[in-house]
């Protein structure tokens, strides 16, 4: 499979493409919660979410790695045992500012990684990671939203 790359200006040329009346091809998010959740994403990654933990043994780390790093897709319908189990209100008013907020976090992801070229997060699913997986983290997840809101192909 064929995973964007994650850069911040292939990010926004996607986002940019929706509008609020943007339906999705499968599950229940707005575009504005694609978004928001996309920016979630990028403060799991610069450890803003306190008391993540994985979600199974540490000795299964690196098949969960190996999954992150191959070409199988993200499964449609995921849901997440560290998200939340109801749907949060949106923080931003319009999708706009959604899209603004996905590049301030954009860019401090960045900045943080590459001030600090050693340091690893923990992600639930896969582990604890560095810039380079954090980025196929990015790449997969991208890549899997903007296929359920049919902004690049299946």
């Amino acid at each position: 499979m064929n995973y964007l790359e994650p850069t911040l200006a292939n990010a926004l040329a996607h986002f940019n493409q929706l509008t609020p009346e943007t339906k999705p091809l499968w599950g229940t998010m707005t575009s504005l919660d694609m978004v928001e959740h996309i920016t979630d994403s990028l403060d799991m990654a610069q450890g803003k979410f306190e008391g993540l933990t994985l979600q199974f043994p540490e000795e299964k780390a690196p098949k969960a790695l190996k999954f992150l790093m191959s070409d199988h897709p993200m499964p449609k319908n995921f849901k997440a045992p560290f998200g939340p189990s109801e749907k949060a209100p949106n923080r931003n008013a319009n999708l706009q500012e959604a899209i603004a907020e996905f590049e301030n976090n954009w860019n401090a992801f960045t900045n943080l990684f590459e001030s600090n070229p050693e340091l690893r997060q923990i992600h639930p699913n896969f582990g604890n990671l560095n810039y380079e997986e954090w980025l196929r983290v990015h790449s997969k997840h991208l890549t899997h939203h903007f296929q359920q809101f049919g902004l690049v192909p299946s």
